[in-house]
């Protein structure tokens, strides 16, 4: 399985969906909370050139907000 990062902030409803997502299907993942990691957000900002999360990064493919299909079909995971 590919590395996932997942770029976060706490109050973010979709950042909760996405881990809980990640979760029921035994993923792996990294948090990386750009609230309080300038490094992260910086990092976060060059993929994407924004600052909306969650930015999550399956490989070399990135995410941008949390779509449950595009998720699925990168990990080629079956509901």
């Amino acid at each position: 399985m590919p590395t996932v990062t997942i770029y976060t902030t706490p109050t973010c409803h979709f950042c909760h969906m996405a881990k809980e997502f990640f979760k029921e299907h035994n993923v792996e993942y990294t948090e990386k909370d750009v609230s309080q990691d300038l490094s992260a957000r910086n990092e976060m900002v060059e993929k994407t050139c924004q600052l909306g999360v969650p930015v999550i990064v399956i490989g070399d493919q990135v995410v941008v907000g949390f779509d449950k299909g595009a998720v699925s079909d990168i990990l080629e995971l079956k509901d």
